[in-house]
């Protein structure tokens, strides 16, 4: 690991890393680049993403070229209805000399790729959270603490919901974002077509190792803020509470819920990152608007007003913004 002689000198390093590691994920995954930006902030602010989509728009690839560029452990969880906590978790079994042995389970690695997150119980659904929340996971009353550093990447379908368990307000809220998935334009769709059917293989290069993540999560946190961004995150958040101080009328209309004090915590955390990788030294208001969508999404509940009136959760916080 480099030394650096300032903060300053370390995010310069920063900006430089995170240019290489878009360059290397466009090799695979054409267009997307705000995805990919999202995804990577997240992962730079110690965040777990949701990504949303309709099937067949990379999700997957994407996770799978993330976890080779950034040479982590990487485990990918089709989650289906008849899947038990200890399938993800690990289990006990009886060894040769007949004592009880951990044996663990997929969730133990740095990057979780949970595909279609919302087809499994409820049960098995608690089992991440704990993951989420706690980095560690509890099996037969031990606590095992997870690899460092550790991401889940949920993806989610929006079309089908047949067969599904939404996912519960309090896991919803585990993720720092919600990135929806759009389809590529023509021109981008072109390229895809003529990559995905010669037969070229491409070769991906290591850019960024464990302790490196660990070092500029770290190096974020440090980032000073100021006073008026700060003000105006947490004020942003308490905007989108209906019927509280900061509320306007068009969220007082539309909004049965509003998001919680994590969304303040997460649209600084993730200003600091989008300041960093753009190579500045510390965040303002563009910073903080920049990951405001992604964070409030799933944060924010319409009542059947909105939804009669077809008033969009993008519009509202648009407005909001």
């Amino acid at each position: 690991m480099t030394q650096f002689s300032s903060d300053a000198e370390a995010i310069d390093s920063l900006v430089v890393k995170y240019k290489e590691l878009s360059k290397e994920i466009s090799k695979v995954i054409i267009g997307q680049d705000e995805v990919i930006e999202k995804v990577l902030i997240a992962i730079l602010s110690n965040g777990h993403s949701l990504l949303v989509g309709v099937p067949g728009l990379a999700k997957t690839l994407l996770v799978n070229t993330i976890s080779e560029v950034l040479g982590l452990g990487f485990n990918r969880i089709q989650f289906t209805p008849d899947l038990m906590p200890s399938d993800i978790v690990g289990s006990e079994i009886l060894d040769e000399n007949r004592a009880f042995k951990f044996l663990k389970g997929p969730l133990f690695s740095n990057i979780i790729l949970a595909d279609e997150i919302n087809r499994t119980p409820p049960k098995t659904q608690s089992a991440l959270l704990e993951a989420m929340q706690e980095r560690a996971v509890t099996a037969a009353g031990k606590t095992y603490k997870l690899d460092k550093p550790f991401f889940v990447l949920a993806t989610q379908n929006p079309i089908e919901q047949e067969g599904t368990y939404p996912l519960p307000e309090a896991q919803l809220d585990r993720f720092m974002f919600n990135i929806w998935v759009d389809y590529p334009t023509y021109q981008e769709e072109l390229a895809i077509v003529k990559a995905t059917t010669a037969n070229h293989k491409v070769e991906l290069s290591n850019v960024l190792t464990g302790d490196e993540i660990l070092f500029y999560q770290n190096l974020i946190r440090k980032i000073p803020v100021t006073d008026n961004v700060m003000e105006y995150a947490v004020k942003l958040a308490s905007k989108t509470r209906p019927n509280t101080e900061f509320s306007t009328e068009m969220v007082n209309k539309y909004l049965s819920w509003g998001a919680g004090p994590r969304a303040s915590q997460y649209l600084i955390i993730g200003a600091k990152t989008h300041a960093a990788i753009k190579g500045k030294y510390s965040p303002d208001i563009e910073d903080v608007q920049a990951v405001a969508e992604s964070i409030l999404r799933h944060r924010i509940v319409r009542n059947y007003i909105a939804e009669a009136e077809g008033y969009t959760i993008e519009r509202i916080i648009k407005e909001l913004l």
